[in-house]
């Protein structure tokens, strides 16, 4: 035990050491994070050959530092004009970009920033401290349990359906439908493709993400002056509104806490990702909160969940590329390509023979955060300026922008003009009353349901009842069971509570 305390203390110091690529690269994933289609994968794709140039220690703190700044920089632009970087920030504006709207664009980002420092700071903690048990999750995580996860999610659009259940649920249904399109998961068939082969893929994500919340929200703010409401008073950013929005997030402590586990745990999982997680953990907060009527509204605890969330993801993907070499996501694969031309072997033997490289990565991890707060908090003030731009300005910016974060993933021209019709089919939803969020969530996860769901039944030979036969399955059940029914008791509870007084 003193080994490896020693062992860890040598490896901080000698990561602090490496400041000088740590802090450039937290500005850089900032960038990358705020831009829509860009993220830290494809940014690492594009340096790969700087980065097999560099030394193993220097090339992995710079991948694990853009990592979580890409994380952390997606929440930016969701906060502030709407639009989600990436899909792990997707859940992000349902809270974030409210309270800008009313003028908290600066505690708002604090908030964010104090969340997902914290989340992502814990996190790594406790990753590097229950590595053995973390590992485990993925073998244990099945179709069956995977499908419970998903449905978890799913519930939100019940939740966003709960203002208008018809409109919620119809929102939330197309969203699934448009999920669908694609080739059939078992038989390769092409379903609602109209004759596009860019659509035989399924519907890409990024376009749908920045057409849903972003060109739909330029066309309906290109109506106003600014981004901010006109009831909203108008002031000066100042350094107070940092520290409420600071204040506002650790007297939430706990909040971050255990929206961020869940982040972890889901992160293990892999294929999971942060999009799942951010869902997940807004679902779970609203659920059992004392006031699920404030959510999507500005309510902090609605920003805390998804950011906390999405960035305990980080250090969860980590635990199965160390410890089974089985990535969990892109940013780890490619990782996993710079640690192999390194020669670097994985499974329990890594942190045998190189134990430095495996707590590295957590510690630089660790120091990437603990760096971020004094770096990235200060920048919130200047950040919420965005939402005094008049929107003369900043709509065709705002759609410049996405189209061209449409166009990156893919390099097809067909997503620009997908972006464009989920673009008018998001402002249509927006001015009929439907939500887009449960739109999204029915483009990302309905997918994700189906191929599991049907992978299910192919290992049963078609028996639903496949869906009962795993002890941890059930488990899950009954907590996704409990998180639908304890809010509808305790609103009961609310409502007896109001009728005493009154009566």
């Amino acid at each position: 035990m003193g080994d490896t305390a020693y062992l860890l203390f040598d490896v901080f110091l000698d990561t602090i050491s490496f400041w000088w690529v740590i802090i450039p690269t937290i500005f850089l994933g900032l960038i990358v994070g705020g831009i829509p289609g860009f993220s830290a994968a494809n940014t690492i794709i594009i340096l790969m050959p700087l980065t097999l140039a560099m030394g193993l220690d220097t090339g992995l703190i710079f991948m694990v530092t853009l990592y979580c700044a890409a994380r952390m920089g997606a929440g930016i632009p969701a906060i502030l004009v709407n639009i989600p970087g990436t899909a792990g920030a997707a859940a992000t504006p349902l809270d974030g970009y409210p309270m800008a709207r009313q003028g908290k664009g600066q505690q708002a980002l604090a908030i964010s920033f104090v969340s997902s420092c914290i989340g992502g700071l814990l996190t790594t903690i406790m990753a590097l401290a229950l590595m053995p048990v973390l590992a485990r999750v993925g073998f244990y995580m099945h179709s069956v349990e995977m499908i419970v996860v998903m449905l978890f999610g799913i519930s939100l659009i019940a939740s966003i359906a709960a203002q208008d259940m018809v409109k919620g649920l119809i929102a939330g249904f197309l969203g699934l439908m448009i999920g669908s399109i694609g080739t059939d998961v078992v038989y390769a068939t092409p379903r609602a493709t109209f004759g596009f082969l860019e659509l035989y893929d399924g519907v890409p994500l990024i376009p749908a993400l920045v057409g849903l919340f972003a060109v739909s929200e330029a066309f309906v703010i290109i109506e106003k002056t600014v981004i901010v409401n006109e009831s909203a008073e108008p002031k000066k950013p100042s350094w107070h509104d940092t520290f409420e929005g600071v204040n506002i997030a650790l007297s939430r402590w706990w909040h971050i806490v255990w929206t961020s586990i869940i982040g972890l745990v889901i992160g293990v999982i892999p294929g999971a990702g942060a999009s799942i997680a951010s869902f997940v953990a807004y679902q779970q907060s609203r659920a059992f909160s004392d006031t699920p009527e404030k959510y999507g509204t500005g309510h902090p605890e609605g920003l805390i969940a998804p950011e906390s969330a999405n960035n305990g993801v980080t250090s969860g993907t980590l635990v199965p590329l160390l410890v089974l070499g089985i990535p969990g996501g892109a940013t780890a694969a490619i990782m996993l390509v710079v640690m192999q031309y390194h020669g670097v072997s994985f499974g329990p033997s890594l942190f045998e023979h190189s134990p430095r490289v495996g707590y590295g990565m957590f510690m630089a991890m660790a120091v990437s955060y603990l760096l971020m707060i004094f770096t990235i908090l200060p920048l919130s003030r200047y950040m919420s300026h965005v939402t005094t731009v008049p929107t003369i300005y900043l709509a065709p910016m705002i759609i410049a922008f996405t189209l061209v974060g449409a166009f990156v993933p893919r390099e097809y021209m067909f997503d620009m003009y997908l972006a464009l019709a989920f673009g008018v089919l998001g402002y249509i939803a927006r001015r009929t009353g439907y939500h887009v969020a449960a739109i999204l969530i029915g483009v990302i996860l309905g997918p994700l349901l189906e191929t599991y769901f049907l992978r299910s039944l192919k290992k049963s030979d078609g028996d639903i009842m496949v869906l009962f036969s795993s002890t941890l399955g059930n488990i899950l059940w009954v907590a996704l069971i409990v998180s639908l029914v304890l809010p509808i008791w305790f609103d009961m509870r609310r409502k007896r509570r109001r009728e005493v007084p009154a009566e």
